[in-house]
C-alpha cells in the first residue's frame, strides 16, 4: 500500500510541476557548451529538460551541436517529459569568427502557446562598424495571445567578455532596426551579456546605450548572482524591455535567475555537469479579458488543477502516515 502511494504521490507531483503555472514565462539559459556529450549523461538531459519544459519560450545559447543531433534528442526529451505542451524549436546558423568555436542560438517554444510570426538573422555589417558581434543576434518575433502584450520580439546576445562593452552597445543598434523593420515597440533583449565581473566595468556603463536610454528597463537587478559556482557572484546574465508599455506587461518581480541546484537538489558538482549559469526568467502577464471568455476557463484551471492535486497529496500522506 505504501508503495504504491508514494508512487502516486510522484506521479502527481511531477504532473503539478509542469501544469501549475499560469502566466507566460520566458527564460534565457547559457547550457554550456551543449552538445553530444552532454545529451550522453542522462542525469543532466534530465535536469536539462526540467528546466526548459518550464518555459513557454526558452532561449538556449552555446548550442554546439555539429552534428545536428544533440538538439533533437532534447526536443524529443522534453516532448516525452510534458505531454502538456507540444514543443518546436528554431535555431540560427553556426555563428563565430573561428571556424573551430561556433555557436549557436536556440529558441526552444510551446507550440500551443507561442506561434513564431518571423526570424531574422541580423547581419552585423553596419558600414564603419563591420563585424560588431562574434555572434551575431538572431531575432525572432513571436505572437503570444494568451499574453497580456500579445506578440513580442525576442533578440538575444552572448557577448565575448573581452569585446563585452562594444558589443552591448552595438544591439542598440540592433534594437533600432528590428523596430523599424518588423514596426513593433515590444522587444526583450536578453542572454549571457557578460555584464558584470570585470567584463563592464561601471565606469564604461555611459558609454552603453542600452544602459543610458530610459526607454529600456533592465529586468535582472545588479547584485544577482546568475553563476552556479560557490566562489562567483556575477550578474552575468539578462533581461531587458523595451518602453512601458512591455514594462507594464511583465509580472513584477518575477524577473530572476532558477536556482535548479536548490530546486532539484543537486550538489554543485552535479548542477556544474549541466550548466556553470543559472536561467534566467520573467513571467508576462496573462490577457484578462481573453481569462474573463468562457467562465476564465483557461486562467483558472491551473489554480484548480493544482488545489485538486495538493487535495489529493494530502488526503494519501495521511493514509501513509495512519
Amino acid at each position: 500500500m505504501k508503495s504504491s502511494s508514494l508512487l502516486l504521490l510522484s506521479f502527481l507531483m511531477g504532473v503539478c510541476e509542469v501544469q501549475g503555472a499560469s502566466d507566460f514565462r520566458v527564460c534565457a539559459f547559457n547550457l554550456q557548451h551543449f552538445g553530444d556529450s552532454k545529451v550522453k549523461k542522462s542525469n543532466v538531459m534530465q535536469t536539462l529538460v526540467k528546466i526548459i519544459a518550464r518555459c513557454d519560450v526558452c532561449l538556449l545559447q552555446e548550442v554546439r551541436d555539429n552534428k545536428g543531433r544533440a538538439l533533437p534528442q532534447l526536443l524529443e526529451s522534453i516532448d516525452r517529459y510534458d505531454t502538456q505542451h507540444q514543443y518546436k524549436a528554431v535555431a540560427s546558423e553556426r555563428l563565430g569568427r573561428s571556424d573551430s568555436y561556433q555557436e549557436q542560438y536556440v529558441f526552444v517554444y510551446r507550440a500551443d502557446t507561442v506561434t513564431l510570426i518571423d526570424k531574422y538573422q541580423y547581419p552585423d555589417d553596419r558600414p564603419g562598424d563591420v563585424d560588431a558581434f562574434s555572434r551575431e543576434p538572431f531575432v525572432v518575433h513571436f505572437k503570444a495571445p494568451r499574453t497580456a502584450i500579445k506578440d513580442f520580439v525576442l533578440i538575444p546576445q552572448h557577448t565575448t567578455p573581452t569585446n563585452t562593452t562594444k558589443e552591448l552597445d552595438a544591439l542598440y543598434d540592433v534594437l533600432q532596426h528590428m523596430r523599424k523593420m518588423w514596426k513593433t515597440e515590444n522587444v526583450m533583449l536578453l542572454g549571457d551579456f557578460n555584464a558584470d565581473c570585470g567584463y563592464l566595468a561601471k565606469k564604461n556603463k555611459k558609454n552603453v546605450r542600452l544602459y543610458t536610454d530610459k526607454d529600456l528597463f533592465w529586468l535582472i537587478q545588479e547584485n544577482t548572482d546568475t553563476t552556479v559556482r560557490s566562489t562567483t557572484s556575477c550578474t552575468y546574465d539578462r533581461i531587458v524591455v523595451h518602453g512601458e508599455r512591455f514594462a507594464s506587461a511583465v509580472v513584477p518581480s518575477s524577473a530572476k535567475p532558477f536556482n535548479f541546484q536548490l530546486e532539484y537538489e543537486l550538489t554543485e558538482e552535479q548542477a556544474l555537469e549541466v550548466s556553470d549559469h543559472y536561467p534566467v526568467e520573467v513571467l508576462l502577464k496573462a490577457d484578462m479579458s481573453r481569462s474573463s471568455l468562457n467562465g476564465g476557463s483557461w486562467n483558472q484551471k491551473p489554480s484548480l488543477f493544482k488545489f485538486f492535486v495538493w487535495f489529493i497529496l494530502s488526503h494519501h500522506f495521511f493514509r501513509m502516515l495512519s
